[in-house]
């Protein structure tokens, strides 16, 4: 499902969007960013363009050889990372990302008040014959058991995400092009994705391509079991990934002990409140709402706060 943005950011998911999210576990954003902003990310990956990894090591590949999945066999996946501690001004449009007006009302609505950053972001490069990625994610572990940690529900209209993933797409797909391909409805799946699926052996026509243009935004939960098909266009694919989570769940671990300093310097308060640790809503927790630049607060009386400082020496328990 797509969704084009209007000139002016929108407050709330529609009913529509909130709709095929749960129907297919994924859903477009048109047109999310300015032209602007696109060229701003992709000037930025220009000038680190050196610093991008290529995945050639057998053990770092993502595809099994001969595979549909796994291109002309040579070209592997490439990856940049650092983004958000990159020195100025080149940060600065992948940290406006983090509490972006247009995308805020989604990441709300997917994820709660309080959403977190999770993962550090993850620039994706794909060359022409480059390969793609097995498929991967959902609720199920291989074996078929429950897994904790990517789960998908909707209860009451309010949607509950373990772990959301914001692909920017920083370049055209077109149909046929490759590049992520999600198996539509999987985030609701009762039994493992069989094996030969899963490197796309058989039964090819469940794997969907979105097309999308540069500056669409692809919300996905991480409970869709999902993947990318080789990259067969002349162009170089490029997406910028994002993954975040409810204020008190965590996947990744790099905030701990703290994220790294470079990346916490200059940035916005609405910014720094993505980067929060997880922790509950009610423990003073600045909150990011549509429509407002600055952080809010929903806090217990000062009275609760200043006993369990006599109680814990801590007024946080």
């Amino acid at each position: 499902m797509a969704s084009s943005a209007e000139s002016a950011p929108a407050l709330r998911m529609t009913d529509t969007e909130k709709f095929f999210f749960d129907l297919n576990g994924f859903l477009v954003i048109r047109g999310a960013l300015s032209a602007d902003e696109v060229a701003a990310l992709n000037a930025a990956v220009d000038t680190h363009a050196t610093d991008v990894k290529e995945r050639t090591d057998p053990e770092l590949r993502n595809t099994r050889a001969q595979t549909p999945l796994a291109g002309d066999g040579k070209a592997g996946r490439r990856d940049l990372g650092g983004m958000l501690s990159w020195p100025k001004p080149h940060c600065k449009p992948f940290q406006e990302l983090l509490a972006h007006p247009r995308l805020i009302p989604y990441l709300v609505e997917l994820l709660g008040p309080g959403y977190r950053m999770d993962h550090l972001p993850l620039l994706i490069s794909q060359l022409q014959g480059s390969e793609g990625f097995q498929l991967h994610g959902g609720p199920l572990t291989e074996d078929g058991r429950f897994n904790p940690n990517l789960q998908y529900r909707c209860v009451n209209g309010e949607f509950f995400n373990s772990l959301l993933a914001m692909s920017v797409q920083l370049t055209d797909h077109n149909a046929g092009d490759g590049g992520f391909c999600v198996v539509r409805g999987s985030h609701k799946m009762n039994f493992p994705v069989p094996e030969k699926f899963t490197h796309a052996e058989i039964e090819q026509e469940h794997l969907y391509q979105p097309v999308t243009r540069a500056g669409d935004i692809v919300f996905f939960s991480e409970a869709t079991v999902h993947g990318a098909m080789p990259w067969n266009a002349d162009h170089e694919r490029r997406v910028a990934l994002y993954r975040f989570a409810p204020a008190t769940f965590a996947y990744g671990r790099s905030y701990a002990p703290a994220w790294p300093e470079e990346m916490m310097n200059d940035i916005t308060a609405a910014q720094r409140a993505v980067l929060e640790p997880p922790y509950a809503v009610r423990l003073d927790r600045p909150l990011l709402r549509p429509g407002q630049e600055e952080p809010v607060y929903d806090s217990r009386s000062e009275k609760k706060k200043d006993f369990d400082k006599q109680v814990f020496g801590n007024k946080y328990f």
